[in-house]
């Protein structure tokens, strides 16, 4: 009797609903995100105190202790780029980023583009030192046409049937690594995601759908000359096709105002809600750690809603006067204690990383300037020695770089690879373009005019020569190894992919069809180069007046 009871109590449900739900009906779920992206290496606390996995850790067992005790479930994710910034972390392959995540208990991480700037066997590598997934849906090997790894998971949490989609801008391919791109697809996100949609809605039926994305927050769809985005994604899908996108890759703390408008200047500790698109809910947390995105949900009945959202400042400090003139550094919010093991843990990566960055790579003979207050003002030995190493790397013409990503001088002596990160410590990639000699002076007309006291103010190297006229705006008398500008001859041009991109206002290069994005990190290849050439002789770099500003 029984039996044929719950048969017929399973018959008559199947019969009223479209499709058998792992829920129960009338009953309120709870369930917590909590969420971090663009790491780029920052496991270690700052010199300040700041961020750090230990802390992290401290943060995300309070909160599932707090969610739990009423009953709800956490999911703990990352939405990629845990590759390529910060170099203790570089120079050991991002395995203590790995192992810090694995000790706060991340379920998935969707790949980012920095996952790819170096060989696929370090990628396979990753994927096995990680106790979590990595995640992409639309990331295929380009040789089996087999997916590059999983698309998706499956959670249980609570008694809700939760599906986690991974995807990547396609713009990965190109600013991945040129030398391993041919290995990898990259299929359009949005395609991907109604594909796979349908196929969980088929045969999974989750509750609640999530989509961990590397594709960038561009507000209101704008996205420029960058692959479509969150935004964009969410618009072109059907009515709440995912309950929530969390984001990564442009590094945004995304809040909005009661009017749906994007607070650009978001300040640590003030109240913070996600973006709302065609009944999706958009988040990203910033970048490195900074802040732990935490969402906490209600599910009744098939619907979603969020009841609370909070970016939390992980130990971010705010610089401030004293009365008696002097400058303290004091927490935005509370300070929150670091894990004793996970510190432990993490520590024992932090001082291998010291010794390998001790290392000399090579010596100078007199002192290369970079000091801030130089370097933004004139051509420098030490700005066209950055320069100089890209050029020959590429095989260009002409090497440029914008003042701003040097960032300090290199004393006569010895030289460690932590002096050359302090140089150059953003990572950026080398690139280079292929102009013709027009589109070379037009380029130039822009740069060369960039003024002092800027990140913009251009360092050259190569055989060039130009008179930069600031008075009338305009450029004259450019020369190429003593030749005059050929308006037809090809000529390529070695920037950082910072600039290529438009940083500091430079022309936006990363479209031009003979534009490559290389993936050699500019400190590396700095590094090579004293390698293979000191004793550096800084008067070899000297400027001699090839540059003329009036």
């Amino acid at each position: 009797m029984k039996k044929t009871s719950l048969i017929l109590t399973a018959l008559s449900f199947s019969l009223c609903s479209t499709a058998v739900m792992a829920y129960e009906q009338d009953k309120t779920y709870q369930f917590t995100i909590l969420h971090t992206n663009d790491l780029h290496g920052h496991f270690w606390q700052n010199d300040k105190g700041e961020f750090g996995l230990a802390a992290q850790k401290t943060l995300v067992d309070r909160v599932k202790k707090e969610v739990e005790a009423k009953g709800g479930a956490v999911i703990v994710l990352n939405a990629g780029d845990v590759n390529t910034g910060i170099p203790e972390s570089d120079l050991q392959d991002a395995r203590p980023d790995l192992e810090g995540m694995n000790a706060i208990g991340y379920e998935a991480m969707t790949l980012g583009n920095h996952e790819f700037d170096y060989p696929l066997q370090l990628l396979d590598m990753q994927e096995k030192w990680a106790k979590f997934p990595f995640l992409g849906a639309n990331v295929y090997n380009a040789k089996t046409g087999k997916p590059l790894v999983k698309p998706y998971i499956l959670l249980n949490k609570a008694g809700l049937k939760v599906a986690v989609v991974g995807l990547t801008t396609e713009d990965t391919a190109k600013l991945g690594n040129p030398q391993y791109m041919s290995l990898v697809r990259f299929d359009d996100p949005t395609a991907t995601a109604k594909k796979v949609l349908a196929e969980l809605n088929k045969n999974e039926k989750p509750d609640v759908k999530i989509a961990l994305t590397h594709m960038g927050y561009y507000y209101d769809g704008q996205f420029g000359s960058n692959a479509p985005g969150d935004v964009s994604m969410a618009r072109n899908l059907d009515k709440s096709a995912f309950d929530v996108i969390v984001g990564a890759h442009s590094h945004d703390t995304v809040c909005v105002d009661d009017k749906g408008v994007w607070i650009k200047d978001y300040r640590p500790g003030q109240p913070c809600k996600p973006d709302y698109q065609n009944g999706t809910w958009i988040m990203q947390a910033g970048e490195w750690g900074k802040f732990l995105g935490r969402a906490d949900f209600e599910f009744k009945n098939g619907v979603t809603k969020l009841v609370n959202y909070q970016l939390i400042p992980v130990n971010l400090k705010q610089k401030i006067k004293t009365p008696d003139g002097k400058t303290e550094y004091r927490y935005y919010t509370e300070e929150i204690p670091q894990d004793a093991e996970v510190l432990a843990l993490l520590k024992t990566y932090q001082d291998k990383g010291d010794k390998l960055l001790n290392v000399k790579v090579g010596e100078t003979k007199g002192k290369l300037e970079g000091d801030r207050a130089v370097v933004r003002f004139k051509q420098t030995n030490l700005g066209r020695l950055a320069a100089e190493v890209q050029r020959q790397k590429t095989g260009a013409d002409v090497g440029l770089v914008n003042s701003g990503v040097v960032r300090d001088s290199i004393a006569d002596g010895n030289v460690s690879y932590r002096d050359i990160l302090k140089v150059l410590p953003f990572g950026n990639a080398v690139s280079y373009v292929d102009f013709t000699g027009k589109e070379l002076q037009d380029y130039l007309s822009v740069v060369a005019l960039k003024e002092v006291d800027s990140g913009g103010y251009p360092q050259f190297s190569g055989d060039i020569s130009m008179l930069v006229d600031f008075t009338h705006k305009k450029i004259h008398d450019i020369k190429i190894k003593g030749e005059p500008l050929n308006m037809t001859k090809k000529y390529r041009l070695s920037v950082p992919n910072y600039s290529a991109a438009g940083g500091d206002g430079y022309p936006v290069i990363t479209s031009h069809p003979a534009y490559v994005d290389t993936g050699f990190i500019d400190a590396d290849v700095m590094k090579e180069y004293f390698q293979k050439n000191s004793p550096i002789d800084a008067a070899k770099f000297k400027p001699k007046g090839e540059i003329i500003y009036r």
